[in-house]
């Protein structure tokens, strides 16, 4: 990523390049320290309807990649999650025009990657789903237009573990103020699954996409 060149991500897709005009999209975010191949094991039990595809985070980092510094981290800061949704946002401008529609998916810090997308152009998503993850506080940057997307209230399902030991109580707080304040939110809790994904939640994500994205068309 430089300020010269746009932003040329790994991405993995569910279909060839000649099947996937005409077609909703759907861009899969993960979490911290994995990559594209992660989240792809979803899209078997995803609406076949759409082009999935997985991005691999910028930041190279342990085993895996990373969106931005951990909240908690000394070089973390809304700045720094800004620039790497912009360079998102500005490589989906590349493809948007092929889709009929454009849905976001992250499982925890790719939920607040997905978050921000959708907060700053929430006129441009038909839905976005939320995994064991957590939104970030705008600190008044001006990326976030959070008022249009309150008018707009974009369709967000937000799926986690009361039990989740890698969220922590006061984001998940504020998470969940946000969302309601924001998002016409569909949210549901699942025992036991700690910070992953079940199968239970995959059923009511398929539901949810169907709904609110193919029953839209």
């Amino acid at each position: 990523m430089t300020n010269n060149s746009p932003w040329n991500p790994v991405v993995l897709f569910s279909k060839p390049e000649e099947e996937r005009a005409g077609t909703p999209l759907l861009v899969l975010f993960h979490g911290y320290l994995a990559n594209e191949e992660d989240l792809m094991g979803l899209a078997q039990y995803l609406p076949q309807e759409f082009t999935i595809a997985s991005v691999r985070a910028p930041q190279a980092l342990g085993p895996g990649y990373s969106w931005f510094p951990l909240m908690h981290e000394p070089d973390y800061s809304v700045d720094r999650v800004v620039a790497a949704v912009q360079d998102v946002s500005d490589w989906l401008d590349g493809l948007r025009e092929q889709h009929s529609s454009v849905s976001l998916l992250g499982f925890s810090m790719g939920m607040a990657v997905a978050s921000t997308l959708m907060r700053h152009r929430p006129e441009e998503f038909a839905a976005v789903v939320g995994l064991s993850g957590f939104v970030v506080p705008a600190e008044g940057n001006g990326f976030f237009h959070d008022e249009e997307l309150a008018a707009l209230m974009v369709p967000f399902f937000w799926g986690r573990d009361q039990a989740d030991p890698v969220i922590d109580a006061e984001r998940i707080e504020y998470t969940h103020a946000w969302l309601n304040g924001h998002t016409k939110l569909t949210k549901v809790l699942y025992a036991g699954m700690g910070h992953s994904i079940n199968m239970q939640e995959l059923g009511h994500v398929r539901e949810f996409l169907t709904h609110t994205v193919l029953g839209s068309r």
